[in-house]
């Protein structure tokens, strides 16, 4: 069932949902449809052979989640879970999604499991992981794949919870990503792991204060060819608004400097779905708050004679009968035209959320709407990115009620 504040209007949408014909723009009709009903906070991946992985909070034996496989055939999907968490020293709660490493791998964070006793004692606080098929798989059925700790996360300096966090590679097949928590002030690390003889150590590369440099960055990290950071954080800096930060590598270690800092009001305020950077080195993400509408923004930083320049390219409006965070949690995904997709957690005309494209035309962006969830069948509630294939069609998965669905043009 959906949600109580998207009841009312999930009932009376019912029918457009089964129908799930989009057409906000005539010349740019697409198709919602639902490809599989599972759910997840975190992003999907896409593999060359268009197969998508994720991962589901809850589930398994254990209750402690799972990560799947959707492979199509034919017209439909099929669901190949490839590892249920046990919820021990393997890890519990995957919250973030996956990430496809460069043997072709699957790596990932668990937000709880790992070591007990530590500065977490529910459960740990957390692991990053590595998974891989067996090596002698039967070739008749889909034997689980093999799970591998990499760090197990002990709440202290090392950090602790890397909850919504995806992490990312170097050239070199080095792994970078955060935690919202922990560190020497608690407010959360960068961390990097490198590999030793077969050994993952890692380092923390930043230690947030919760001052001017932010804290909870919750959204990981990306890489310019130059080998620098970036990422945001969703509380701290000068106005308490959050930031948008950059580490740099020097001689003596790593350097923070705070690109940005959101003031809280019209440019908007907290950032946790993490950046994306274009050709040009420009930056781009999303805020949860703030902005003309209070719905949160999306926004762009321009690199301009050693600072940078922060331009709002929309402003969501929130609805006030959400019962959901008004704006994305999610960061933003750019096609081969430069338009712009996300979803919000929130708003749209049922309160549950939404998928938009944004198109520059002229020094300014246009707002399509591709679909608003009801809470129903067609899900709801987003904490994730979208992707995209080859083909340009647009994959999302929901949290409450979960689906994966697709959009085509």
């Amino acid at each position: 069932m959906p949600n109580e504040k998207c009841s009312v209007a999930w009932s009376v949408a019912l029918v457009t949902v089964l129908g799930l014909v989009l057409s906000t723009q005539p010349a740019q009709a697409r198709t919602f449809k639902v490809i599989f009903n599972i759910g997840s906070e975190g992003d999907l991946a896409m593999d060359k052979a268009g197969n998508l992985y994720g991962t589901t909070t809850t589930g398994g034996p254990a209750d402690c989640g799972t990560i799947f496989r959707l492979s199509q055939k034919g017209s439909g999907w099929i669901l190949s879970t490839l590892y249920s968490f046990a919820g021990g020293s393997d890890g519990c709660y995957p919250m973030s999604g996956v990430t496809i490493g460069p043997d072709g791998g699957l790596y990932g964070a668990t937000s709880s499991g790992g070591t007990s006793g530590t500065g977490c004692p529910y459960r740990g606080c957390g692991t990053v992981y590595s998974l891989r098929p067996q090596a002698k798989a039967p070739t008749s059925v889909l034997a689980p794949w093999t799970e591998t700790v990499l760090h197990r996360f002990t709440g202290y300096t090392d950090g602790a919870d890397p909850d919504l966090s995806n992490i990312v590679f170097d050239p070199a097949g080095n792994i970078y990503g955060t935690t919202p928590q922990g560190g020497f002030y608690d407010a959360g690390t960068v961390y990097e792991l490198i590999s030793s003889n077969g050994v993952w150590n890692l380092s923390v590369l930043h230690h947030f204060l919760n001052g001017n440099d932010g804290g909870d960055p919750s959204g990981g990290v990306i890489l310019d060819e130059a080998g620098n950071l970036y990422g945001t954080t969703s509380v701290g800096g000068l106005y308490n608004g959050g930031t948008v930060f950059e580490l740099t590598f020097s001689g003596s270690g790593w350097i923070e400097n705070t690109l940005y800092a959101f003031q809280g009001g019209s440019d908007g305020d907290s950032s946790r779905g993490g950046l994306f950077l274009d050709n040009s080195g420009n930056l781009y993400g999303t805020t949860l708050y703030g902005g003309s509408g209070e719905g949160g923004t999306a926004f762009e930083l321009t690199p301009s004679n050693g600072s940078w320049a922060h331009t709002v390219l929309y402003a969501f409006s929130h609805d006030s009968g959400s019962d959901g965070t008004p704006g994305p949690f999610g960061g933003l995904t750019i096609d081969t035209a430069g338009n712009l997709y996300g979803m919000t957690n929130g708003d749209g005309a049922y309160g549950c959320g939404s998928v938009f494209e944004l198109t520059p035309s002229n020094g300014s962006w246009i707002y399509d709407n591709l679909h608003d969830f009801t809470g129903g069948s067609d899900g709801g509630y987003p904490f994730a990115k979208v992707i995209l294939d080859a083909h340009g069609n647009v994959y999302g998965i929901t949290d409450s009620p979960g689906v994966v669905f697709e959009i085509t043009p």
